[in-house]
């Protein structure tokens, strides 16, 4: 059965409170607790099923999809594959200082894809709107080191040994570039390298902090940051991804206590130094 369009109701008011609505969206840090205009909007959202539509159609027509609208995250833009604000990976990484290499686009993508896996490890992670995840720069390059040891393994029977062709998964054609790429470097500055794979998991969470997708909670492990609701809504498109699926199946990931918290395990024992019973390391 075909679907209905939207019905969107007409009228310079409702039609300036719906693009408020969608601009409130735009501003990635702002969330609907701590501005009453915005909470308002929402609630009208969620109340008003014609102003919903008129909302939805009014960000479309910028290039724009709601991928969702709650109190907690507010109104959540994608942007569509056309659109002026979708994000490519090649702008993302000549942002983050990858320029035009080739090799640091991909790091740069899986860096993006490791943090969303390791700050929702399990199904249930990204169906409790109040499931907060915890990441850390260390702890995902400690994870996806972990992740391209088990390719090895994988591909260790491959009678030539060579990199694997350009239709192989994802993952598969990755771990070969992160594993030869150094881990830490500092400059002659004392800053951190951008090129070694924990200057771009630094970048990468950078970005996403930005993005309101992120917070800084310290400076622990390399830099430690919480998720937010905004960043949740965006991990369940992507949890439909091929290459995040192959990642979690991997079984790197282990969770080690009720609240969620990870540890990433090498083989037995655990990559991270033994510690007292009931102190798991988050990452």
């Amino acid at each position: 059965m075909s679907q209905q369009p939207d019905t969107v109701v007409e009228g310079p008011t409702t039609a300036h409170d719906a693009a408020r609505l969608v601009s409130f969206g735009l501003r990635a840090r702002l969330v609907p607790a701590r501005d009453p205009d915005y909470r308002d909007l929402v609630r009208r959202y969620l109340r008003e099923a014609e102003f919903a539509a008129l909302t939805r159609a009014i960000a479309a027509g910028l290039g724009l999809v709601v991928l969702d609208v709650s109190e907690r995250a507010g109104l959540v833009p994608a942007g569509a594959e056309d659109s002026a604000f979708a994000v490519r990976i090649g702008d993302y990484a000549r942002r983050a200082g990858g320029e035009h290499r080739a090799a640091d686009r991909l790091l740069h993508a899986l860096a993006q894809l490791a943090v969303a896996a390791l700050a929702y490890p399990r199904p249930a992670d990204l169906a409790d709107a109040s499931y907060v995840g915890r990441v850390s720069v260390h702890g995902v390059d400690a994870f996806v080191r972990e992740s391209c040891r088990l390719l090895a393994e994988r591909t260790a029977d491959d009678d030539l040994n060579v990199d694997p062709p350009v239709d192989a998964p994802q993952l598969e054609a990755a771990w070969r570039l992160y594993a030869r790429r150094a881990s830490t470097g500092t400059t002659r500055d004392a800053r951190r390298l951008a090129g070694s794979t924990t200057g771009i998991i630094a970048r990468a969470m950078n970005f996403l902090a930005e993005s309101g997708c992120l917070v800084s909670v310290g400076d622990e492990a390399g830099g430690t940051y919480r998720t937010t609701p905004r960043y949740q809504v965006q991990i369940r498109e992507l949890a439909a991804d091929a290459a995040f699926e192959e990642l979690l199946a991997l079984g790197v990931v282990t969770v080690t206590d009720g609240a969620g918290s990870v540890r990433v395990l090498v083989d037995e024992p655990a990559l991270l130094e033994a510690m007292p019973a009931g102190e798991a390391t988050d990452v």
